[in-house]
Protein backbone atom coordinates (compact mmCIF):
# COMPACT_ATOMS: atom_id res chain seq x y z
CA UNK A 1 0.00 0.00 0.00
CA UNK A 2 1.38 3.41 -1.01
CA UNK A 3 0.24 6.10 1.40
CA UNK A 4 0.40 9.90 1.53
CA UNK A 5 -0.04 12.64 4.11
CA UNK A 6 -0.10 16.38 3.56
CA UNK A 7 -0.09 19.01 6.29
CA UNK A 8 0.59 22.73 6.53
CA UNK A 9 3.24 23.13 9.25
CA UNK A 10 2.62 26.88 9.71
CA UNK A 11 6.33 27.79 9.36
CA UNK A 12 7.03 25.84 12.55
CA UNK A 13 9.34 27.43 15.07
CA UNK A 14 12.20 25.35 16.46
CA UNK A 15 10.23 24.80 19.67
CA UNK A 16 7.03 23.69 17.91
CA UNK A 17 9.00 21.55 15.46
CA UNK A 18 9.94 19.07 18.20
CA UNK A 19 6.42 17.82 19.03
CA UNK A 20 5.48 18.09 15.35
CA UNK A 21 8.41 15.83 14.46
CA UNK A 22 7.30 13.30 17.08
CA UNK A 23 3.81 13.28 15.56
CA UNK A 24 5.09 12.91 11.99
CA UNK A 25 7.58 10.20 13.01
CA UNK A 26 4.69 8.21 14.47
CA UNK A 27 2.69 8.26 11.25
CA UNK A 28 2.69 5.22 8.89
CA UNK A 29 2.48 7.13 5.58
CA UNK A 30 5.43 6.76 3.22
CA UNK A 31 5.21 10.16 1.52
CA UNK A 32 4.77 13.39 3.46
CA UNK A 33 3.94 16.65 1.70
CA UNK A 34 4.66 19.60 3.99
CA UNK A 35 3.40 23.05 3.10
CA UNK A 36 4.21 26.49 4.56
CA UNK A 37 7.77 25.45 5.21
CA UNK A 38 10.30 28.21 5.76
CA UNK A 39 14.00 28.89 5.80
CA UNK A 40 13.97 28.97 9.60
CA UNK A 41 15.26 26.62 12.27
CA UNK A 42 11.98 24.73 12.66
CA UNK A 43 11.75 23.50 9.07
CA UNK A 44 15.47 22.69 9.07
CA UNK A 45 15.10 20.68 12.29
CA UNK A 46 12.26 18.59 10.85
CA UNK A 47 13.86 17.92 7.49
CA UNK A 48 17.33 17.19 8.88
CA UNK A 49 15.94 14.48 11.16
CA UNK A 50 14.34 12.73 8.19
CA UNK A 51 17.52 13.06 6.11
CA UNK A 52 19.60 11.49 8.85
CA UNK A 53 17.12 8.60 9.02
CA UNK A 54 17.84 7.90 5.35
CA UNK A 55 14.64 9.31 3.86
CA UNK A 56 14.52 11.23 0.59
CA UNK A 57 13.96 14.93 1.37
CA UNK A 58 13.14 17.51 -1.30
CA UNK A 59 12.86 21.17 -0.29
CA UNK A 60 13.31 23.70 -3.11
CA UNK A 61 14.95 26.92 -1.89
CA UNK A 62 12.69 29.95 -1.59
CA UNK A 63 14.54 32.72 0.27
CA UNK A 64 12.27 35.02 2.24
CA UNK A 65 9.07 33.13 1.41
CA UNK A 66 7.14 30.06 2.49
CA UNK A 67 7.33 26.89 0.42
CA UNK A 68 6.76 23.15 0.17
CA UNK A 69 8.76 20.02 0.95
CA UNK A 70 8.47 16.31 0.26
CA UNK A 71 9.71 13.56 2.54
CA UNK A 72 9.65 10.08 1.04
CA UNK A 73 10.40 6.81 2.79
CA UNK A 74 10.42 5.03 -0.59
CA UNK A 75 12.75 5.66 -3.59
CA UNK A 76 11.82 8.69 -5.69
CA UNK A 77 13.33 10.74 -8.48
CA UNK A 78 13.11 14.51 -8.06
CA UNK A 79 11.19 16.26 -10.85
CA UNK A 80 12.20 19.95 -10.91
CA UNK A 81 11.21 19.93 -14.58
CA UNK A 82 7.56 19.82 -13.49
CA UNK A 83 7.71 22.79 -11.13
CA UNK A 84 10.01 24.95 -13.28
CA UNK A 85 7.08 26.52 -15.13
CA UNK A 86 5.33 27.78 -12.01
CA UNK A 87 5.45 31.49 -11.25
CA UNK A 88 6.90 30.63 -7.82
CA UNK A 89 8.67 27.27 -8.28
CA UNK A 90 9.68 27.07 -4.60
CA UNK A 91 6.03 26.80 -3.61
CA UNK A 92 5.86 23.35 -5.15
CA UNK A 93 7.80 20.11 -5.07
CA UNK A 94 7.55 17.13 -7.41
CA UNK A 95 8.95 13.61 -7.71
CA UNK A 96 8.21 10.29 -9.36
CA UNK A 97 7.78 7.27 -7.07
CA UNK A 98 9.29 4.00 -8.31
CA UNK A 99 6.18 1.88 -7.93
CA UNK A 100 4.65 -0.30 -10.65
CA UNK A 101 3.20 1.66 -12.35
CA UNK A 102 5.20 4.78 -11.42
CA UNK A 103 3.30 7.53 -9.62
CA UNK A 104 4.18 11.21 -9.94
CA UNK A 105 3.58 13.39 -6.88
CA UNK A 106 3.17 17.17 -6.93
CA UNK A 107 2.85 19.07 -3.66
CA UNK A 108 1.82 22.74 -3.75
CA UNK A 109 1.43 25.63 -1.35
CA UNK A 110 -0.80 28.15 -3.12
CA UNK A 111 -0.28 31.78 -2.06
CA UNK A 112 -2.96 33.28 0.16
CA UNK A 113 -4.64 36.58 -0.58
CA UNK A 114 -6.21 39.26 1.61
CA UNK A 115 -7.65 40.97 -1.49
CA UNK A 116 -4.80 43.46 -1.79
CA UNK A 117 -4.40 43.81 -5.59
CA UNK A 118 -0.78 42.64 -5.64
CA UNK A 119 -1.59 39.52 -3.61
CA UNK A 120 -4.63 38.74 -5.73
CA UNK A 121 -2.54 38.93 -8.88
CA UNK A 122 0.21 36.80 -7.33
CA UNK A 123 -2.31 34.11 -6.46
CA UNK A 124 -4.05 34.34 -9.84
CA UNK A 125 -0.75 33.98 -11.70
CA UNK A 126 0.36 31.02 -9.59
CA UNK A 127 -2.92 29.15 -10.10
CA UNK A 128 -2.83 29.84 -13.84
CA UNK A 129 0.72 28.49 -14.03
CA UNK A 130 -0.32 25.42 -12.01
CA UNK A 131 -3.15 24.66 -14.42
CA UNK A 132 -0.75 25.15 -17.34
CA UNK A 133 1.77 22.81 -15.68
CA UNK A 134 -0.86 20.09 -15.32
CA UNK A 135 -1.83 20.54 -18.94
CA UNK A 136 1.77 20.08 -20.09
CA UNK A 137 2.14 16.71 -18.40
CA UNK A 138 1.90 13.70 -20.67
CA UNK A 139 -1.53 12.09 -20.48
CA UNK A 140 -0.24 8.90 -18.87
CA UNK A 141 1.72 10.79 -16.24
CA UNK A 142 -1.28 12.98 -15.44
CA UNK A 143 -3.40 9.82 -15.10
CA UNK A 144 -0.91 8.53 -12.49
CA UNK A 145 -0.57 11.83 -10.62
CA UNK A 146 -1.13 12.58 -6.95
CA UNK A 147 -1.59 16.32 -6.37
CA UNK A 148 -1.82 17.61 -2.83
CA UNK A 149 -1.17 20.41 -0.41
CA UNK A 150 -2.69 23.65 0.81
CA UNK A 151 -4.61 25.13 -2.12
CA UNK A 152 -5.88 28.17 -0.13
CA UNK A 153 -9.21 28.01 -1.99
CA UNK A 154 -12.55 26.29 -1.47
CA UNK A 155 -14.88 24.66 -4.05
CA UNK A 156 -18.27 26.08 -4.99
CA UNK A 157 -20.11 23.36 -3.05
CA UNK A 158 -18.17 24.04 0.15
CA UNK A 159 -20.19 23.90 3.36
CA UNK A 160 -20.67 26.51 4.66
CA UNK A 161 -20.56 28.34 1.33
CA UNK A 162 -19.20 31.80 2.35
CA UNK A 163 -20.84 33.65 -0.57
CA UNK A 164 -19.02 36.68 -1.91
CA UNK A 165 -15.71 35.85 -0.25
CA UNK A 166 -13.99 34.07 -3.12
CA UNK A 167 -13.18 35.28 -6.61
CA UNK A 168 -14.17 33.40 -9.79
CA UNK A 169 -10.58 32.40 -10.63
CA UNK A 170 -10.28 30.72 -7.22
CA UNK A 171 -13.37 28.57 -7.71
CA UNK A 172 -12.18 27.86 -11.27
CA UNK A 173 -9.20 25.90 -9.96
CA UNK A 174 -11.48 22.96 -9.18
CA UNK A 175 -13.03 23.11 -12.67
CA UNK A 176 -9.51 22.93 -14.13
CA UNK A 177 -8.56 19.98 -11.92
CA UNK A 178 -11.67 18.11 -13.03
CA UNK A 179 -10.90 18.93 -16.67
CA UNK A 180 -7.41 17.47 -16.11
CA UNK A 181 -9.00 14.23 -14.89
CA UNK A 182 -8.04 14.77 -11.25
CA UNK A 183 -10.42 13.53 -8.55
CA UNK A 184 -10.78 14.93 -5.03
CA UNK A 185 -9.95 11.83 -2.98
CA UNK A 186 -12.13 12.84 -0.03
CA UNK A 187 -15.19 13.46 -2.20
CA UNK A 188 -14.64 10.16 -3.99
CA UNK A 189 -14.36 8.19 -0.77
CA UNK A 190 -16.84 10.08 1.41
CA UNK A 191 -19.25 11.92 -0.87
CA UNK A 192 -21.45 14.35 1.02
CA UNK A 193 -19.39 14.27 4.22
CA UNK A 194 -18.08 17.82 4.85
CA UNK A 195 -14.61 18.35 6.30
CA UNK A 196 -12.61 21.41 7.33
CA UNK A 197 -8.85 21.71 7.63
CA UNK A 198 -8.50 25.26 8.99
CA UNK A 199 -10.61 27.42 11.28
CA UNK A 200 -10.73 31.20 11.49
CA UNK A 201 -10.79 33.23 14.69
CA UNK A 202 -14.59 33.24 14.67
CA UNK A 203 -14.66 29.44 14.38
CA UNK A 204 -15.52 29.38 10.68
CA UNK A 205 -14.27 26.18 9.06
CA UNK A 206 -12.59 25.99 5.65
CA UNK A 207 -11.34 23.06 3.58
CA UNK A 208 -8.05 24.42 2.27
CA UNK A 209 -6.01 21.19 2.18
CA UNK A 210 -6.55 18.45 -0.41
CA UNK A 211 -5.28 15.34 -2.13
CA UNK A 212 -6.31 14.68 -5.74
CA UNK A 213 -5.56 11.62 -7.90
CA UNK A 214 -5.45 11.00 -11.63
CA UNK A 215 -7.86 8.76 -13.51
CA UNK A 216 -5.64 5.65 -13.38
CA UNK A 217 -5.39 5.89 -9.59
CA UNK A 218 -9.05 6.50 -8.78
CA UNK A 219 -9.85 2.80 -8.64
CA UNK A 220 -6.86 2.20 -6.37
CA UNK A 221 -8.09 4.50 -3.58
CA UNK A 222 -8.28 2.45 -0.39
CA UNK A 223 -9.12 5.05 2.23
CA UNK A 224 -7.79 8.18 3.83
CA UNK A 225 -9.26 11.22 5.49
CA UNK A 226 -8.76 14.37 7.52
CA UNK A 227 -6.78 14.11 10.75
CA UNK A 228 -7.56 16.87 13.24
CA UNK A 229 -4.92 15.81 15.79
CA UNK A 230 -2.12 18.16 14.67
CA UNK A 231 -4.52 21.12 14.84
CA UNK A 232 -6.12 20.04 18.12
CA UNK A 233 -2.69 19.45 19.68
CA UNK A 234 -1.58 22.90 18.45
CA UNK A 235 1.27 21.46 16.45
CA UNK A 236 0.01 23.63 13.58
CA UNK A 237 -3.24 25.44 12.73
CA UNK A 238 -4.19 22.94 9.99
CA UNK A 239 -5.56 19.42 9.90
CA UNK A 240 -3.63 16.81 7.92
CA UNK A 241 -5.03 14.88 4.95
CA UNK A 242 -4.17 11.28 4.07
CA UNK A 243 -4.87 8.76 1.33
CA UNK A 244 -3.91 5.16 0.61
CA UNK A 245 -3.40 3.67 -2.83
CA UNK A 246 -3.56 -0.03 -3.62
CA UNK A 247 -0.06 -0.16 -5.08
CA UNK A 248 2.64 -2.62 -3.98
CA UNK A 249 5.59 -1.16 -2.09
CA UNK A 250 8.77 -3.14 -1.42
CA UNK A 251 9.12 -3.00 2.37
CA UNK A 252 12.90 -3.43 2.03
CA UNK A 253 13.02 -0.03 0.32
CA UNK A 254 11.20 1.83 3.12
CA UNK A 255 13.46 4.01 5.26
CA UNK A 256 12.77 4.04 9.01
CA UNK A 257 11.16 7.03 10.63
CA UNK A 258 13.47 9.21 12.73
CA UNK A 259 14.05 8.15 16.34
CA UNK A 260 12.83 11.06 18.44
CA UNK A 261 13.41 11.29 22.17
CA UNK A 262 10.40 11.99 24.34
CA UNK A 263 10.47 15.31 26.20
CA UNK A 264 12.07 15.12 29.62
CA UNK A 265 9.74 14.85 32.61
CA UNK A 266 10.54 17.07 35.57
CA UNK A 267 9.84 15.83 39.11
Amino acid sequence: MLSFLTVNIQAASRRRAEPLLRWLAGRPEQILLLTETSGGDGSAYLLDHFRRAGCHVLHPPLPGDRGAAMISRVPVTARPDITAGLTIPGRAVAATVHTDPPVTVLGVYVPSSDRAPAKVERKRAFLASLVDTLGRLKADERAHLVLGGDYNVIPRDHQPPYPGVWLPFEYALFDALADAGLTDAHHHLYAGVPQHSWFGRAGNGYRFDYLHVGTALRGRLQGGGYLQEPREQRLTDHAAVTLNLDLPVDTLDICPMPQVAEPATLF
